[in-house]
């Protein structure tokens, strides 16, 4: 079913409903995660839907979730129409998912903090805990023990 000139939004109205700027709505759809039409005009023209899938993204970047894993699960939405509550659950689901394996890490990281900083010498060259024999250097410069953020 073609969509009705009223189910459009031009991209300006969009960033005022949605509070993000004109360019990242661009980058969004150049990454695939919203989708817009074209009038003759070449004027980019969104679906109402996408409100829902972009204020999708904006959750997702204040959970720390990379927008590559987004990408990922609106994959399997529907672009041409609403997506079905089952829909939204699948997504719910995985970054719970995510979200249980950060909190899991952030302790994991507290507790080798907490006993860094117990053991008082506070050298990442001699601290048997952190990085014995400063075994992290042979992997290169920067922080090696957190996984890089993909954003």
């Amino acid at each position: 079913m073609p969509l009705r000139p009223e189910d459009l939004l031009t991209v300006g109205e969009v960033s005022r409903r949605t509070g993000v700027a004109v360019s990242a709505l661009h980058f969004y759809e150049s990454q695939g995660l919203i989708f817009a039409e074209r009038t003759s005009g070449n004027q980019r023209r969104y679906p109402r839907h996408m409100l829902r899938r972009i204020s999708l993204v904006q959750v997702a970047k204040r959970l720390g979730i990379p927008l590559s894993e987004v990408a990922e699960v609106f994959a399997g939405l529907p672009a041409d129409r609403v997506a079905k509550k089952k829909d939204w659950e699948l997504i719910s689901r995985r970054w719970k998912q995510h979200l249980e394996a950060r909190r899991k890490e952030i302790e994991r990281l507290e507790a080798e903090l907490t006993g860094c900083i117990g053991c008082g010498c506070l050298s990442m060259n001699r601290c048997r805990l952190l990085n014995p024999s400063d075994s992290l250097a042979e992997e290169g410069p920067g922080a090696r023990r957190l996984p890089p953020l993909d954003i």
